[in-house]
């Protein structure tokens, strides 16, 4: 490529990456191919997104379809029927008090929009002091500013520190290498960590706060896994204190750990959950907030025809979008691919607890098929090495995810031992080359 200044590219050191391209303009199942025809093994699932693999057969033939049929529909005072379809299709998947989908199209749209719901809840019920939101440190509930008022993730927050919500608060995060490390599964020490959020009420009194938002396992900040019984002893708090609970399961959701959502997988049962990604799997943007059914029937008790919730998108529900995700479903189904999940995280875990002991490595942890190596950082240069690895695993035509100095996996759903074997092999060459 000749030039490429004119794409600011997001997340990125622009600079840097334009000086050396990491590129990919092709991709089928487990891979992506460069532009030099280079086969590149991906264990990131492109962002957290292709649970069913790069371009299946059926997403791909509903797009297309799709795109000759209608363009646009709008969902203001009009509708199309597909998208009333999609959201039934939804909420057979999700737990069984949550009947209803308000559809975005990001996990950031997301959870604004679970916050905004939340705080429009409270009033309906004439609670209206109840205003204030908790999230939690590290935490990643997307970018736009009521997302990274409850995220917890300093660069995130650093620029736009000026514009955040008012009334924010933060749980501590979870992650207790000194007690936890290379933990298989959900560590044994930390629900102390929960009864934080009763300290935090009680300094702002519960009749000021309005929602708690966590995701279930932190994806973006590392693959931080939550102790047995954490979120639990949340669920609880937020019943004592007449709290919402948002789970935002943008990652974890549709089928990553194993079950249809992280909700399910943990007993755990949230007022709101958030979801992208996996919706589509990653084949057209969408997003969509999960309602309990107390809070959707609060709304509607306004007279005739007057708006329940003044909130919405012009691409809420795109015709592209749904035909992507009954299709995405679809998949999901027919090829049982939740459910492979629990046959394959074993082969997973262990290929991935074989890096123990390689050069670097401080940390190991695991949940489903969504993984975490935590390197000893450079002295003065966080997150340097971890952007070593990922070049050196590219250059060996594997895709990883690095977030400061952890290396994270998150591979489609699909994926097979001869993948995680091949995956670990890399990255332990990597480790023992930088």
């Amino acid at each position: 490529m000749k030039k490429m200044d004119s794409f600011w590219m997001p997340f990125t050191g622009n600079r840097s990456f334009k000086q050396n391209p990491r590129l990919v303009e092709r991709a089928e199942g487990m891979h992506y191919y460069k532009p030099d025809g280079s086969k590149v093994l991906d264990l990131v699932a492109g962002l957290w997104c292709c649970n069913a693999g790069h371009n299946p057969h059926r997403v791909v033939k509903a797009i297309q379809a799709q795109a000759a049929e209608m363009d646009y529909a709008p969902h203001f005072n009009f509708g199309h029927p597909a998208a009333f379809e999609a959201a039934d299709d939804l909420v057979k998947l999700t737990p069984d008090h949550m009947n209803h989908v308000f559809f975005t199209n990001s996990g950031s749209e997301s959870v604004d929009t679970a916050l905004k719901i939340a705080l429009a809840y409270q009033r309906e019920r004439g609670k209206g002091t109840k205003t204030r939101f908790i999230g939690r440190e590290r935490g990643y509930p997307g970018v736009g500013f009521g997302g990274i008022s409850v995220g917890g993730i300093m660069p995130n927050r650093m620029q736009f520190s000026a514009a955040m919500l008012n009334g924010v608060d933060h749980l501590p995060h979870t992650l207790d290498i000194a007690r936890n490390a290379y933990s298989r599964g959900l560590p044994d020490n930390g629900i102390e960590w929960a009864d934080e959020l009763e300290r935090i009420l009680m300094l702002h009194h519960p009749d000021n706060v309005a929602a708690v938002i966590v995701e279930p396992i932190a994806g973006s900040a590392g693959v931080l896994i939550p102790p047995k019984g954490y979120l639990k002893r949340l669920r609880e708090i937020c019943d004592k204190h007449d709290v919402l609970l948002i789970f935002d399961e943008v990652i974890t959701g549709f089928g990553r750990l194993g079950s249809n959502f992280a909700a399910q997988e943990f007993d755990v049962m949230p007022d709101l959950i958030t979801t992208a990604k996996g919706l589509t799997g990653g084949s057209v943007p969408m997003g969509a907030v999960f309602v309990a059914d107390f809070i959707y029937d609060e709304f509607m008790n306004k007279p005739g025809s007057a708006i329940e919730l003044f909130h919405g998108y012009t691409y809420s529900a795109h015709p592209l979008a749904v035909a992507a995700c009954r299709a995405t479903l679809e998949t999901y189904r027919e090829e049982g691919i939740f459910e492979r999940v629990n046959d394959i995280s074993s082969v997973f875990e262990d290929g991935l607890h074989g890096l123990k002991g390689e050069p670097h490595v401080i940390d190991i942890r695991n949940y489903g098929l969504m993984g975490a190596v935590e390197l000893e950082p450079d002295e003065g240069a966080p997150g340097a090495k971890a952007m070593r690895v990922l070049q050196a695993a590219f250059d060996r035509n594997l895709m990883i995810r690095v977030t400061g100095d952890t290396i994270a996996f998150s591979p489609p759903l699909i994926i097979e031992e001869e993948h995680v074997a091949k995956g670990m092999d890399i990255v332990r060459d990597v480790l023992r080359s930088i």
